[in-house]
């Protein structure tokens, strides 16, 4: 996912793969670092299974990605793929600022009402 024109369907698969709370814990988790598979599930009551579900689900969505070292398959941040998602939001919430600074000024230049 590059950083500048994320396509909507990269865009798409990123925000749906968030809309988990147990996907955005391990994000956080992973924004400290990799980590095993089993290091992301221990603050979860969810079976390994489970928690290695939601990790193809980032995958797929482009957020993680795992490596491998001797026996360990650390899972790591891709902090592009973030980067991209906030770049696309910022966007948005800029020109939503600037709109609200016109009608500022507009209502700033407008005589007071009686």
């Amino acid at each position: 996912m590059s950083a500048d024109a994320a396509p909507d369907a990269d865009l798409d698969r990123a925000f749906a793969a968030l809309a988990d709370p147990v996907r955005r814990a391990i994000i956080a988790r992973l924004s400290r670092g990799p980590a095993t598979l089993s290091e992301l599930a221990e603050p979860f009551e969810i079976s390994l299974q489970g928690v290695s579900k939601h990790i193809r689900v980032l995958e797929d969505a482009g957020l993680v990605w795992r490596t491998r070292d001797a026996q360990r398959r650390p899972v790591h941040l891709d902090a592009a793929a973030l980067e991209a998602l906030t770049s696309w939001i910022d966007r948005y919430r800029l020109e939503a600022e600037s709109a609200y600074r016109r009608l500022d000024a507009v209502l700033a230049a407008a005589p007071p009402s009686v």
